[in-house]
């Protein structure tokens, strides 16, 4: 239990209000348990993770969690060097701090960076303070899955060590989803620590909008369009490439529109595809605020979740509750065996492709723009029961907070199967 001299340090280089999910996610989290008593200190970036030019305040409360905010952390994306850079002067200012805080009782660590875990070891090893590892995603996994750095390269080394340290002295290691647990396990054995369920929708900024009543549906032009929509960050490890083939092919249907929100990589990829062949059916945006985040996630018909067919168990499509929690129904493009697959199968609540199946992929589009608007948002009202059965804001992040005061023993479980149905994880909510 939480006493007056209990001090939970959790260490993000992401956190609000920068609009990075892993920072959302991060807060909701400290937010709960400051709740329940503790004093809750967090580590994080002066600067924005997607944009370094935006400052942050030095020290903050927020929501009774005391935020500390480190300089030359933070220097933006612009290369791995760059990141790298960043990440690990993060780490080493988080390991002085930390020597450094009061009645520490627990750490909360995730992958941003990916090398912020090692400040984790070494106070754990300095100071003997209890883990919870709350993997977001995995590297080296992911460079190598994607090309970019050789299995026996001397940095995948290293992180791999960094990897089976952070798993053999964390207390608790809370995974995504069930590929994740997989992945994790094959490094180390992890089975009696291990906790599987994914992060919840930012509930607190998402809700269903009617489209008669959306600002952002007039402001874009978009009354009366068919709106398949991705919202989030557009990187190689996510490919959209079938979609945008099979948008060459239905421009005959002149109310659909691909609108694609967000950045990265890809994002410039579609713009410059954009400029260079003008087609009447593709769009982007920017991020948008997260403040009107309920109103341009609404605006959206059909929610677009694309899965890296190498990246099953490395990423995990956090996008999908934030479809699921407006409303709107899903189309799956992804392998067969994925997350995103899992939650489909469960419910009425969407369409599935594969990548490189162009012909189904065309089929399934036309398929969606003939559905009825009122089929679309029956589909879409399933989604969002399955949301506030088994995905919600205060069911998941509430069981964050007991693993992390209480250890995976409260969890059981869900320790080797992951997500139940949504009757055994109401059953296993009111049992925790």
């Amino acid at each position: 239990m939480a006493t007056k001299k209990s001090t939970i340090l959790v260490m993000s280089q992401v956190y609000v209000p920068d609009p990075t999910s892993v920072g959302q996610h991060m807060h909701d989290a400290a937010k709960e348990l400051a709740s329940r008593g503790y004093h809750v200190r967090v580590l994080t970036s002066a600067r924005g993770y997607e944009d370094p030019s935006k400052h942050y305040p030095k020290y903050e409360v927020l929501d009774g969690v005391s935020i500390r905010r480190l300089p030359l952390s933070s220097f933006g994306k612009s290369s791995i060097l760059i990141r790298l850079i960043g990440g690990i002067s993060f780490t080493l200012q988080c390991i002085v701090h930390g020597l450094f805080l009061r009645n520490l009782t627990h750490i909360v660590v995730s992958t941003s960076p990916p090398m912020c875990p090692l400040a984790a070891v070494v106070l754990n090893m300095l100071r003997g303070t209890p883990i919870t590892y709350w993997v977001m995603d995995l590297n080296p996994d992911q460079m190598i899955e994607l090309g970019k750095t050789s299995p026996t390269s001397l940095q995948v080394r290293i992180f791999d060590w960094l990897n089976r340290q952070i798993l053999r002295r964390s207390q608790t290691v809370v995974a995504l989803d069930r590929f994740m647990a997989e992945r994790l396990n094959r490094k180390v054995d992890i089975m009696d620590k291990l906790v599987v369920f994914p992060p919840w929708p930012l509930e607190d900024h998402v809700e269903p909008v009617e489209h008669a009543d959306n600002p952002f549906r007039q402001e874009q032009g978009l009354t009366g369009k068919t709106v398949i929509m991705y919202s989030g960050n557009l990187s190689i490890a996510s490919p959209v490439d079938t979609i945008l083939e099979v948008a060459k092919r239905v421009t005959d249907l002149p109310d659909l529109l691909f609108l694609f929100i967000g950045g990265g990589l890809v994002k410039k990829q579609i713009d410059e595809l954009i400029a260079r062949e003008k087609p009447t059916n593709i769009r982007t945006l920017p991020y948008q605020p997260i403040e009107t985040l309920r109103y341009s996630l609404s605006a959206a018909d059909v929610h677009l979740v694309a899965v890296g067919e190498k990246i099953v168990g490395i990423c995990h499509p956090c996008k999908i509750y934030g479809s699921m929690a407006v409303a709107r129904p899903v189309l799956s493009l992804g392998p067969a065996e994925c997350h995103a697959s899992d939650i489909l199968a469960e419910g009425e609540i969407g369409w599935a492709i594969e990548h490189g199946d162009f012909d189904k992929a065309e089929r399934v589009i036309r398929e969606i723009h003939a559905t009825a608007e009122a089929d679309r948002m029956a589909m879409g009202r399933e989604a969002r029961r399955m949301v506030d059965r088994q995905f919600s804001k205060q069911l998941l992040c509430g069981r964050f907070a007991d693993v992390v005061e209480h250890g995976p023993q409260v969890d059981a479980s869900y320790r080797k199967e992951g997500i139940k149905s949504a009757e055994s994880a109401e059953l296993s909510h009111q049992g925790s």
